[in-house]
């Protein structure tokens, strides 16, 4: 066995909370072989398409482009939270995520005239709504804390490549196949989306992980339970929520009644608020690209309240330089400052995992929550940008760093309260001569 750590990701510090011994007997954790970091790397990969397939030009305009778009975010914002619940009692993840898939797939074929495509909508947003927030849990069932802020980068980047691309291949469809066995080509479009997500959802149920505790032929029996080992070792000694069977809306009730999931909910909505106006594809790729280095130096160093400012603060620069000028050059130049803060929705949901990383059913409906309440954000921003107040938008501008200023906020005051606690947590095993335990990473 290589004595590089699981995906190579270095050695795991019990200062960014791991434990300093996961058991009785301080065993050491061996780790993967490099070949498995690689195969568990890739099949988590396979993600990112998935979340390509996620994302549809609907060639309307006016108040149904409009109103599709809404009747969307019903479905999704019902629809997170129980998904979660479901997933985090399946044994097969691979098989629920690829299942929405397939089913969203084939709702696209069957798109047609703006009244069916209203209702199919409806109904998209419901099975849509799986697959993010249970890509996301999926990820902090199988990486440690100091490894996920990388992979949640990863997962994000399927976005930002649907975003620089989907117009494109759009365009060449609505170009050559127009007329072709009689159809329109934006009936086309949804023809080729939905057949290419089918396609793409059959083989995520045979790529796509399941959970460490579910049987896999990629595994090996003491590779699997080395998984096992990992996350728990991770979530702390003594934590036996991890594997252990559980109420079924045990995990909701516990969340329901934290406040720490509603503070950051809010700060979630703030911060996408002020991520609306980013969709032109060079700045959009610079950030994504930027993500990457940015959620690895984040993982290394144990930090995250720095590396979501960081960010965020780069982004109202941006803002800052566009309500300065008109000048069209320099306005396209404060873009790529602006989607810098791109950067920060990535190590925010790292940070959100890390934080409620301890109960598995917690962190499942957790995720969902704070992820619904930021869809939020995405529909109060689409108000911030009303003709009247162009060409300048400076009054847009304006509320973008307001939001951004207080999401900076938000977090500070989170950051000061899991200080707290780790500091509360530390004089306890102190006083009663205890190993060093769990600690949030701040």
């Amino acid at each position: 066995m290589s004595n590089r750590p699981l995906l190579d990701v270095g050695n795991y510090s019990p200062r960014y909370g791991a434990s300093e011994s996961g058991n009785s007997n301080d065993s050491p954790i061996l780790p993967y072989s490099d070949e498995q970091s690689r195969a568990l790397d890739l099949r988590v990969a396979f993600l990112v398409l998935i979340y390509i397939m996620n994302y549809e030009d609907l060639n309307m305009k006016g108040n149904q482009f409009n109103t599709l778009i809404s009747i969307l975010y019903v479905g999704y914002v019902l629809m997170q939270a129980p998904s979660n619940i479901f997933l985090d009692r399946m044994k097969r993840p691979s098989l629920y995520l690829s299942s929405c898939m397939a089913i969203w797939g084939a709702i696209t074929l069957f798109i047609g005239m703006y009244h069916a495509a209203l209702i199919l909508r409806f109904l998209l947003g419901f099975v849509e709504a799986a697959f993010f927030p249970g890509a996301v849990f999926l990820l902090s069932r199988w990486y440690k804390r100091n490894e996920l802020g990388l992979r949640t980068a990863l997962l994000t980047c399927g976005s930002s490549i649907s975003n620089a691309f989907s117009a494109l291949i759009a365009s060449g469809v609505l170009a050559s196949l127009d007329g072709t066995l009689g159809f329109t080509a934006w009936r086309w479009l949804f023809f080729v989306e939905g057949t290419l997500t089918i396609i793409v959802a059959v083989c995520a149920n045979w790529i796509l992980p399941d959970f460490p505790s579910t049987p896999s032929f990629w595994l090996s029996p003491d590779e699997q339970t080395l998984a096992k080992q990992r996350m728990e070792e991770d979530a702390a000694a003594g934590n036996k929520d991890q594997d252990d069977p559980v109420e079924v809306f045990s995990g909701l009730s516990e969340v329901l009644t934290d406040w720490r999931v509603w503070w950051l909910g809010v700060a979630l909505s703030f911060m996408i608020a002020s991520l609306s106006l980013l969709l032109c594809a060079p700045p959009w790729i610079l950030g994504t690209a930027t993500s990457f280095f940015v959620a690895r130096h984040s993982d290394v160093t144990g930090d995250r309240f720095w590396h979501i400012t960081g960010p965020l603060l780069v982004g109202v620069v941006g803002f800052m330089i566009a309500i300065s000028t008109m000048n069209t050059a320099v306005r396209y130049l404060s873009l790529f400052f602006m989607t810098q803060s791109s950067v920060a929705y990535v190590i925010f949901l790292t940070w959100v995992m890390n934080t409620f990383s301890q109960s598995r059913s917690k962190c499942a409906v957790a995720i969902a929550l704070i992820n619904t309440m930021a869809t939020f954000g995405n529909i109060g921003a689409s108000y911030f940008w009303p003709s009247s107040w162009g060409p300048s938008y400076v009054n847009s501008y304006l509320i973008c760093i307001l939001t951004s200023a207080m999401s900076i906020v938000m977090c500070w005051a989170f950051r000061k309260h899991l200080s707290r606690c780790n500091e509360a947590t530390e004089a306890e095993e102190h006083a009663l001569g205890l190993p060093k335990g769990f600690r949030y990473l701040l």
